[in-house]
């Protein structure tokens, strides 16, 4: 029977293999599923592509359009979600195996869509506060940071062929960089699947991601100092490619996620009988069987109590003596195979390896069966608990790792041995402990978090919602230092910014303000007309402002607002008690002379201005007694885009107005941002 070459994606084409090289197989059965070869096209022509023309078009669209790009375009993943499912099932994947790398890796694409609302509606970002560079100000400094005029090259691992590229390309495609995406050819039909579909919605500029089926030996040669690459896999693997000559020459930004040797760490008064010991063996089975062990999370060593050690070595043999192993088609099988048999190969060496200083206490083939599967033909294994009793001697289990269903567990004396024993795996991407003392959690996780990129900490009162051990979260870091590799592919917008260049740039506020479009402290303020109330926010424009009417603040104003308030702190209402505090006199409430301001600047007559909902940067910076006279400069600081809803949503943006209270010497008393919420003059954008 003919099987089907994989293709790939690139210079706006699907170019099938110039040879197909290699055959792809069912872990499963082991039949024959599919061929992948060299695609025989110049690489360099290929990263050139995405930097011209997928480049040129997403750097000009604003964090916003990208979002909504990236929300669009998991919609339309999730609505054909179901033949991702069967395709995956030639993995040896399980139901739950694959929703972790379907609906995960979609629900990237959603939770980066999300953040977009923590950026401008802009090309590029504003980062951090204005530095104050010379005496009358006149001279300030800032960050901005815009999109590389590169490509994001990722190469991913076998495990996860969906999660592993939508995390990225989420990141890459929010921040405006392309992306050329090389999935590990065991199982990058399921990648090409998916990529497919992206394609044929439209809904990604062309250029913005190119695919690579197959070899992509030599891509490497063609990176410049614009390009990133990211590498999930083998840390040996991943070392090499660092010391690619180009990536040192160019000075390429390399991020590496490599597999790990991670913990999970029972609590010394989590004892049996517990919620929190039934929670520790309910994880630690999950993390070992779930992809069957195949993830870079997945927990390798297990570290408890020496008191408890027989107790969790019973535990955990019966809970995965009751893991049903087989053909995930079959609703009863629970744990599927490996990706192939060449994987199961090397775990088996692996676990040669470790058998050389820990004995296997459950796992042998005789033990379990398979359900509808031939161990012959498929390429499975069994959960595999191995048991090493001098952990601090015998240091083969923080070394080698059986990328498989296989975990080692060891005992602790007291905590501090617990934290050394977990920080020998040489960095990590992931512990956990499981643990009802706020002090014990305190200990461990600062003890070991030099060695980590995320550490879990569970227990009776998180279990219900805890997303476990073992999944990383889009708005949290994913990564670790040493072994792991350290790098980060995830965590919010710090992972964005790993494709941003941030630029210091200097200049007085008024050039500032022309270049960020966010209104710098001292910039020029022209006067309003009419006032900004009265304005629609397509009218209003950075830097514009009402210099209010004054009022001179009095006692009775003092009296009467901490009547309304019931803020009667000795400052404001006991003059004989100011003794050895700052204030000369009675002072005035800082939120009266907020609260004042809004009166001086608010247009109370109906208009664009839909309402307050919130205050930043509040700060009072010199007191107000009686007798002084206030008033507002009250400017346009920035405004931001928002889109409808619905059709029957009122178009909108959100105006953020700085509120600059000064006295009758023109220096400033107080300083705030309010955020308001502005109508649109054109409903129907």
């Amino acid at each position: 029977m003919k099987i089907r070459s994989l293709q790939s994606y690139a210079l706006g084409q699907w170019i099938g293999p110039a040879n197909a090289t290699q055959t792809l197989y069912n872990a499963i059965d082991g039949n024959p599923i599919y061929q992948v070869g060299d695609m025989g096209h110049n690489f360099g022509e290929i990263l050139d592509y995405g930097r011209r023309i997928g480049g040129q078009v997403i750097r000009k669209m604003t964090f916003h359009e990208r979002g909504r790009i990236l929300k669009a375009l998991a919609f339309y993943l999730q609505e054909r979600k179901e033949k991702y499912y069967e395709i995956s099932a030639l993995s040896g994947a399980t139901r739950i195996d694959s929703w972790i790398d379907i609906e995960g890796g979609i629900g990237n694409l959603f939770a980066y869509s999300s953040l977009r609302r923590q950026f401008p509606n802009e090309p590029y970002y504003v980062d951090g506060e204005t530095a104050k560079l010379s005496k009358h100000n006149t001279f300030i400094g800032h960050h901005i940071m815009v999109p590389k005029e590169g490509v994001a090259v990722h190469i991913n691992a076998f495990n996860f062929p969906i999660w592993g590229m939508l995390e990225k390309i989420a990141v890459n495609l929010l921040a405006g960089v392309p992306a050329i995406v090389k999935p590990a050819t065991l199982t990058s039909y399921l990648t090409e699947e998916m990529v497919r579909d992206i394609v044929e919605s439209g809904l990604l500029p062309e250029g913005s991601l190119q695919l690579i089926c197959g070899s992509a030996q030599g891509i490497l040669d063609h990176v410049t100092s614009q390009d990133v690459v990211t590498f999930t896999g083998s840390a040996s693997t991943g070392r090499s490619l660092k010391r690619h000559a180009r990536i040192i020459d160019e000075a390429v930004p390399f991020n590496m996620e490599a597999d790990s040797l991670n913990a999970c760490i029972l609590g010394e008064k989590a004892a049996p009988g517990t919620p929190e010991f039934d929670l520790f063996i309910k994880e630690v089975r999950k993390e070992v069987t779930v992809k069957s062990g195949q993830k870079c999370t997945a927990i390798r060593r297990v570290i408890v109590p020496e008191k408890y050690l027989e107790d969790v070595q019973i535990a955990l043999s019966k809970a995965f003596a009751q893991t049903t192993v087989g053909n995930p088609k079959n609703e009863k099988v629970r744990m599927g195979s490996l990706a192939g048999m060449a994987q199961r190969t090397d775990v088996l060496s692996q676990l040669d390896k470790l058998k050389q200083e820990s004995e296997v206490i459950f796992g042998e083939r005789e033990v379990m069966e398979l359900v509808d599967a031939d161990y012959d033909k498929g390429a499975f294994l069994f959960p595999t608990l191995l048991l090493n009793k001098a952990p601090l001697k015998h240091t083969l289990t923080h070394e080698i790792e059986a990328f498989g269903p296989i975990t080692t567990l060891m005992p602790y004396s007291d905590l501090d041995e617990a934290i050394t024993l977990t920080k020998m795996g040489k960095g990590s991407l992931v512990c956990s402990i499981v643990t009802n003392e706020p002090t014990e959690a305190r200990t461990f996780a600062l003890g070991v978090a030099s060695h980590h990129g995320r550490v879990l900490i569970l227990n009776e009162q998180s279990a219900k919602e805890s997303t476990g051990h073992g999944s990383p979260m889009p708005l949290l870091v994913h990564g670790g230092p040493g072994r792991a590799g350290g790098g980060e592919e995830m965590g919010g917008k710090r992972g964005v910014m790993h494709y941003l260049q941030r630029t210091a740039i200097q200049g007085s506020p008024s050039m500032l303000t022309a270049v960020t479009n966010v209104y710098q402290y001292g910039a020029a303020q022209p006067e309003a007309n009419p006032h900004l109330f009265r304005q629609y926010f397509e009218d209003l424009k950075v830097g514009d402002t009402v210099f209010t009417h004054k009022h001179t603040v009095t006692d009775a104003d003092i009296v009467n607002f901490a009547n309304v308030s019931g803020d009667n702190f000795y400052a404001h209402m006991d003059a004989t008690s100011l003794e050895g505090t700052i204030f000369e006199r009675r002072v005035a409430h800082g939120y009266f002379v907020l609260s004042k301001a809004a009166g001086l600047f608010v247009d109370p007559k109906k208009g664009p201005v839909l309402l307050n909902y919130g205050l930043e940067e509040a700060r009072f910076t010199k007191p107000v007694y009686p007798g002084m006279t206030i008033g507002v400069r009250f400017t346009v600081k920035e405004k931001v885009d928002q889109e409808k809803r619905s059709e029957e949503d009122i178009a909108k943006g959100i105006v953020k107005f700085l509120v600059d209270v000064y006295d009758e010497t023109n220096e400033t008393v107080a300083l705030a941002t309010i955020l308001t919420m502005v109508k649109k003059r054109d409903q129907s954008a």
